[in-house]
This record gives structure tokens, sequence and C-alpha cells, in this order.
């Protein structure tokens, strides 16, 4: 699972997890179904390839979109997110040099899949735990990811776990990129490429409005 398209998927990954972020912590909502693949992402430990990490590529329609918007833009469209992306990216190198954190989130997902059998993907008892996982490990970790956004909407707690849980998967993203080959002197070296794969598969998708906001 080397290929540039792999590459763009994970990297789509991160810039989704950080788009959702920055939406509940504005608006007080994302999108359903992109946050449902993003949660999903966390549980996929042996997909077949990347793009079943997230359930497929439609899944990942909005990481596509605000990788190629934010890339292609001479100045940043959403200075916020681009933060986002860069510090998930560096808190995966930390956690990468952390055995000890890895398995233990690991051991925590794995508790966690089974309540999959019991509630759905975004319930908030899954949530709230995922975001557990992020406030025990990798929110321990520094720089700690500040999120920016309304205040009403980041002191309700139902929304204070999806944002951890979103980070969880953005870093989840940022490991799967760099197992790719991803790597911050690509983005910089091979941007323009970047931009027209992005595009190229947003191309192939049809055409849907975003359920929210």
């Amino acid at each position: 699972m080397n290929t540039d398209q792999d590459q763009i998927i994970a990297l789509a990954g991160i810039f989704q997890a950080a788009c959702l972020t920055d939406q509940i912590a504005h608006n007080g909502i994302a999108d359903a179904s992109a946050m449902n693949a993003s949660i999903y992402s966390l549980f996929q430990i042996d997909a077949e390839s990347v793009n079943a990490v997230y359930g497929g590529m439609e899944n990942i329609r909005i990481g596509l979109q605000k990788l190629d918007q934010e890339m292609e833009a001479v100045n940043l469209q959403n200075a916020e997110i681009a933060r986002y992306v860069l510090a998930l990216m560096h808190l995966e190198q930390k956690l990468r040099k952390n055995p000890a954190m890895l398995k233990q989130i690991a051991d925590a997902i794995s508790q966690a899949t089974g309540k999959l059998n019991h509630f759905p993907m975004l319930h908030s008892n899954i949530i709230a735990l995922l975001a557990d996982v992020y406030t025990s490990t990798i929110s321990t970790l520094h720089p700690r990811i500040m999120v920016n956004g309304e205040p009403a909407h980041l002191q309700n707690i139902d929304n204070a776990n999806k944002i951890r849980a979103l980070l969880l998967a953005g870093v989840r993203s940022a490991m799967l990129w760099r197992q790719c080959g991803g790597s911050r002197m690509k983005l910089l070296i091979s941007r323009r490429k970047i931009i027209g794969q992005a595009k190229q598969l947003l191309k192939t998708m049809p055409h849907r409005e975003q359920n929210a906001p």
C-alpha cells in the first residue's frame, strides 16, 4: 500500500479529520457520513487496502476537496485546518516513537470494537470511549493541539468528545500516510502532483451535496 493514490487517500484522511474538527468547533455539527468514515477508520486494523480503511473512496470526498482547496490556494483558505493537519502529522511522529502508547491505543480500540455490536458507529458511547483514548494518550504529548472555535460548541461535552475522537482518527490517518510513503518533504516537492491526483480522484465521484453544514 505505497502507491501515489494510496498516499493521497491517506493524506485526505488527515485533512478530513481536521476539517470535521473545524466544523464542529465553529458550527457544532459536521458532515455525518464523512465523520462516520473517519471514525470507522480507527477500527480497520487489517484492511485489505487504503481505500477500504475509509469504507470506500466516496467516504473521503470532503478530505480530498479540502486537500485540493488548501494546497492549491496561494494563501491558505483556512489556516486552522492547515494547522491541525501539520499538528496531527507531528503528533504521529511522536507516537511512532512510543511503542507503549501505541499498544495502549491498540488495546483500547480493540476493546471498543466489541461495543460496535451494541451501538452504531457514531453513538455517544462509542465517541466518548474514543475521546477517552485520545485524552489518556495522544493528548499527553506535546505540543497539544489547541482547537479554536465558538466557546458554546467547544464547551459542549458531546462536541468535545467528537473533536477528540476525530483528532485520534486524524493521527491514525497520518500514520497510514507515513506507512504509504508520505512525508512532509513530499508535500513540498510534489505539491502540484498531489493537487492533480486529488482533482483526478474527485472527478471519478458522482456529485453530491454535503449533509452538513
